[in-house]
């Protein structure tokens, strides 16, 4: 495989050999037991199974944005690739003792196989690496470009005079000639991939972070905007719509139509810098030290029941 492969790519390469092979855990051995298996590709007793999203629902989601022959061919294997991910989905749940979701969404999307998450925990995020800037410039409004970028809502916004710099894959952009011309819009600052480091320093001097996407189980940008004290405009709809507040910490739309209005209004009227603080308040209930103490008083009291009835 090419250094260059898009690493979602690898993903669904390890997710095929587990789902259709059982390639995955032969290597690891059945008799491997792990205390967390936060994987969708390796099927081995666990005392908890942490649900991410189900990679035949992220490919539903994404395929809107993909070229028409690679969305030929997906609509084509569609079928065999739900009756695939349905099949590991219930082979893992045998394995697990309990059934831990990172979001609400993300646990009404398992249910479609008929399973039921005991519990759910949010994921992350480090505030020692995540914290506002002291003297944020503002002079920008900050997006991702990724498999699961809504590009048209990117473009409409940057044709209606908002400065825009974007980090992210690419190889995304390169995918489809309409794609492609945000790389020469006057508009748009492409940065591509990022450190840690570059992108606190884009997200803290950022106006507000755009993030239209078509498939968010979680959503790790609009927790690390926040946390940097920048506010989000996105979708009010899966794992984002769970803890971005319309008018608090953010804005909430329906539509993609709505999504550009409001981002035009936004960069010319502003915000109060309330919503600012609200963001840093609300992103430090995602914590690390938080997480972990809910994950110990999970598994401590698993361990001390009953084992759990499939």
């Amino acid at each position: 495989v090419s250094k260059d492969a898009d690493s979602s790519l690898l993903w669904m390469e390890g997710w095929g050999r587990e789902a259709f092979l059982g390639l995955n855990s032969r290597l690891a051995g059945r008799d491997e037991t792990l205390s967390l298996n936060f994987s969708h590709m390796v099927s081995v007793p666990s005392l908890a199974w942490y649900l991410q999203g189900p990679p035949s629902m992220a490919l539903e989601d994404i395929s809107c944005e993909l070229p028409w022959n690679i969305r030929l061919a997906y609509h084509v294997v569609k079928p065999l690739l739900r009756w695939a991910d349905g099949r590991l989905i219930r082979r893992m749940r045998n394995s697990s003792r309990l059934v831990v979701a990172n979001s609400r969404f993300c646990a009404l999307m398992y249910s479609g196989w008929g399973l039921n998450v005991d519990h759910v925990i949010y994921p992350p995020i480090d505030l020692q690496v995540f914290h506002p800037s002291p003297n944020p410039s503002s002079d920008y409004v900050l997006t991702y470009f990724g498999k699961e970028t809504v590009y048209s809502v990117v473009r409409d916004v940057a044709d209606g005079g908002v400065r825009i710099r974007a980090f992210g894959s690419k190889a995304q952009l390169l995918a489809s000639s309409s794609k492609k011309r945000l790389l020469s819009h006057p508009g748009v600052e492409f940065l591509g991939r990022v450190t840690s480091e570059e992108l606190v320093e884009l997200y803290s001097n950022a106006l507000y972070t755009l993030f239209p996407f078509t498939h968010e189980p979680f959503g790790y940008i609009p927790l690390e905007s926040m946390a940097c004290g920048v506010p989000v405009l996105t979708f009010g709809f899966q794992g984002p719509g769970e803890y971005v507040i319309d008018g608090y910490t953010g804005w909430l739309a329906a539509t993609k139509e709505e999504m550009v209005k409001r981002a035009l209004e936004i960069w010319r009227e502003g915000y109060p810098r309330q919503m600012s603080l609200n963001c840093v308040k609300e992103a430090a209930k995602f914590d690390e030290r938080l997480y972990m103490e809910r994950w110990m008083e999970l598994l401590e009291a698993s361990l001390n029941s009953s084992p759990r009835r499939r």
